[in-house]
């Protein structure tokens, strides 16, 4: 068969192939090597895996051929927890925080979350989609090539809507696929400051129902323009909420999800970031959540019935190593326990302004107690599972999306040993190569 695209004689191919879904337990610890091996890509789609032998002999011939010869050949990075919407910056609150200032403070205070909600009410949405496109191809820079996107920093029916519409103008337009998420329960507005349950009805009631039922036409058409796919997606796949102390309680939390459940929205929850939330993650397992995120203070109990469970936790360490915090989420005990353990960026203005996996894999090996190929299979097939897009990104398999890079060294485990530097060398999304070299590719 004739390719658009074979990757040959990589050193080192970490598959992640994990054909049954995440990959749990003692399966984390292995990333599928194939020393010298191939990658067949044609229309998008991966055809042949193997080494280069073997897939030389299914290869007739290919417009394009990449010898990785001394590279290590990894599954694009998929993040499944970003806030990568905003505009504005809050550096002065880094240095406060520096000085004794918690977050919670700066919080109540009416800075945190609340500065970045007034400055993206202010935002256009061309101002808005300007800023994001800045830090989406930092992120395909340094491999990121699928992420979930939050709203959040609206708290109001129209910059809620406006986030989600700048979501879905990037994911057109930029070679990341985004996922959206809606995450009007992310803060109290200041307009419901003294009456928290009137914002939760509102919630309930009108922009959950409304944000549920809004979807936009897609296409997709191939190289000589042909139409190939029409249909419909959801503005939004997953509706979320910040369970913690200064956001919203357990009660008003379940609210949320009952009405985003009864929408036929997906779930999940930021959770015991900073506190333990008094059953949330129960809670969020016994409703089906696809992932709860955060996880800093949760109970052992808690973490046993997660990690018995098909709900993913998510790890975001680039949090507390923002916050200068000593505690990180527990993932050595969640993989040890059985869990599915994704781990994210969190990229955010104030607390983890961080557009690389890498340092997340970095991070997660340091403070988490992973190994580095756990830290490469959370960032990969089980982040996919985070977002629910396992079946089409997160691991080299016949059948997914052509996603992969190709790092400087021959070694994956230089992803985690080093930090601080870009190791991705080529980016490839659905088989085009869109970062060559450390640079940007322009055009088709």
């Amino acid at each position: 068969m004739h390719v658009d695209l074979l990757i040959e004689h990589a050193t080192e191919l970490a598959t992640c192939a994990s054909p049954n879904g995440p990959k749990r337990g003692p399966a984390m610890d292995d990333v599928g090597i194939i020393h010298d091996g191939a990658v067949a890509i044609h229309k998008g789609r991966i055809v042949a895996v193997g080494p280069t032998r073997e897939v030389r002999e299914k290869v007739t011939g290919a417009t394009r051929v990449i010898n990785a010869q001394g590279h290590s050949v990894v599954p694009g990075f998929v993040d499944p927890h970003t806030h990568v919407v905003w505009a504005g910056e809050r550096a002065a609150e880094f240095e406060m925080r520096l000085k004794g200032a918690t977050y919670l403070e700066i919080l109540q205070a009416g800075g945190g979350i609340l500065r970045t909600v007034r400055d993206t009410r202010a935002a256009s949405l061309d101002d808005l989609i300007l800023q994001t496109r800045e830090r989406l191809d930092r992120m395909l820079l340094a491999g990121t090539t699928t992420a979930e996107a939050k709203s959040g920093y609206g708290l109001d029916e129209e910059t809620e809507l406006k986030m989600l519409d700048a979501i879905r103008a990037l994911d057109e337009s930029h070679p990341m696929d985004l996922i959206p998420t809606f995450l009007g329960a992310h803060a109290i507005p200041p307009e419901y400051r003294d009456n928290v349950d009137a914002y939760v009805d509102f919630l309930v009631e009108e922009m959950i129902p409304k944000v549920a039922a809004l979807q936009y036409r897609v296409e997709e058409s191939d190289e000589a323009g042909n139409l190939v796919y029409a249909g419909y997606q959801r503005a939004a796949w997953f509706c979320d909420v910040f369970c913690e102390r200064g956001a919203f309680n357990l009660e008003q939390t379940i609210r949320i999800l009952r009405a985003a459940k009864a929408a036929g929205m997906d779930l999940k929850v930021h959770v015991d970031e900073f506190e333990p939330s008094l059953g949330a993650v129960p809670v969020a397992v016994e409703m089906g959540a696809v992932s709860v995120d955060h996880l800093v203070s949760t109970p052992e109990e808690h973490l046993r019935i997660l990690a018995q469970s098909d709900t993913a936790a998510v790890g975001l360490p680039g949090t507390p190593f923002g916050l200068a915090e000593r505690e990180y989420t527990k993932g050595r005990k969640i993989v040890d326990m059985g869990g599915i353990l994704a781990i994210a960026t969190d990229i955010n203005p104030g607390t983890s302004w961080c557009e690389s996996m890498p340092m997340m894999m970095a991070l997660a090996t340091r403070y988490m107690g992973l190994t580095p190929a756990e830290a490469l299979n959370a960032a990969t097939i089980n982040a996919a599972y985070a977002i629910k897009m396992h079946p089409y990104v997160g691991s080299i398999e016949v059948g997914k999306q052509g996603d992969l890079l190709l790092l400087d060294v021959p070694d994956y485990r230089h992803l985690a040993y080093r930090y601080g530097s870009n190791l991705v060398h080529t980016v490839v999304k659905k088989g085009r190569v869109v970062v060559e070299d450390h640079r940007l590719v322009e055009g088709p």
